[in-house]
């Protein structure tokens, strides 16, 4: 572990396994703002004038990983997470623990565990939501990765079968929002993959969903390749009309989301959702 300065950002703390380099903030968050190779460029987004603004305050979202809230609400989602996070490094897990003060209006508390592989680039990131309110709460965790414009976001299709009686039922669903047009030609579609092209030229935003069964996706830039895997779980329901993978993309901004399952929390207790990063450089 090494404290440092990260950008303009003060308070930062480095993780490295000497393959990969992960940096998260403790003055506020809890947040991930960068992962690469050692020496490489950081595979993360950065858009430090972007500021949502609600009743609650402003929503700095600067760029990288967060713990989000869904369904998505205004205000309730977007508390901002201003304050300086408490963090506990485990040396021997190479880990640290970030844990968000208590945020009052939703009555929740968010905490993320960053672990390095000891060799190679996997990275786990834990996301736990606890209701530390006196009702219950009904939500999932929404794990939000920002990227690097210029690159490519890729989701995998199910596996494709043939028509004929064993295929006569839909085998997932593909959710939009009232501004995507998949005429745009930022979005392709194929066996395959369903494809999201990053343009900084093109600012009108653009988002899907899918109930993404094969746990994983990716985003491919010319330098390097990232992953992130998680599990899926059958017969659960998940937000926005079942979708457990998201893609949305407006200009440079352009994010590789994923959701836990909903969940009942009765007062005291928590859920959990897990990435797993992987990061490849390119051929």
């Amino acid at each position: 572990m090494e404290k440092i300065q990260y950008r303009e950002l003060d308070d930062c703390v480095r993780l490295s396994n000497g393959t990969v380099e992960v940096v998260v903030t403790t003055g506020f968050g809890p947040r991930i703002i960068a992962y690469n190779f050692v020496g490489g460029e950081n595979v993360l987004g950065w858009h430090p004038q972007a500021i949502i603004h609600s009743e609650l305050g402003e929503y700095h979202i600067f760029g990288g990983h967060r713990l989000w809230i869904a369904p998505e609400n205004m205000p309730k989602t977007y508390a901002p997470d201003n304050e300086p996070v408490e963090y506990f490094f485990d040396e021997a897990e190479n880990s640290i623990r970030l844990v968000q003060m208590v945020e009052p209006v939703s009555g929740t508390q968010k905490e993320i565990v960053v672990r390095l592989a000891e060799t190679g680039s996997e990275v786990s990131v834990k996301h736990r939501i606890t209701n530390v309110g006196s009702e219950e709460l009904e939500l999932a965790a929404w794990a939000l990765t920002i990227m690097r414009g210029g690159g490519v976001c890729e989701i995998p299709n199910e596996p494709f079968a043939p028509y004929g009686s064993e295929t006569l039922l839909p085998v997932r669903n593909l959710t939009v929002w009232a501004y995507t047009d998949l005429s745009d030609p930022r979005w392709s579609f194929d066996r395959e993959l369903i494809r999201l092209r990053v343009d900084a030229q093109l600012h009108e935003p653009q988002k899907i969903g899918v109930l993404n069964k094969q746990g994983w996706a990716r985003y491919r830039l010319a330098d390097a390749t990232f992953t992130k895997y998680f599990d899926y779980t059958e017969n659960a329901v998940y937000p926005d009309m079942n979708s457990n993978t998201e893609l949305y993309t407006g200009g440079s901004f352009v994010e590789v989301e994923t959701l836990a399952p909903l969940v009942k929390l009765k007062p005291g207790d928590a859920t959990e959702h897990v990435e797993r990063w992987q990061l490849e450089a390119a051929s």
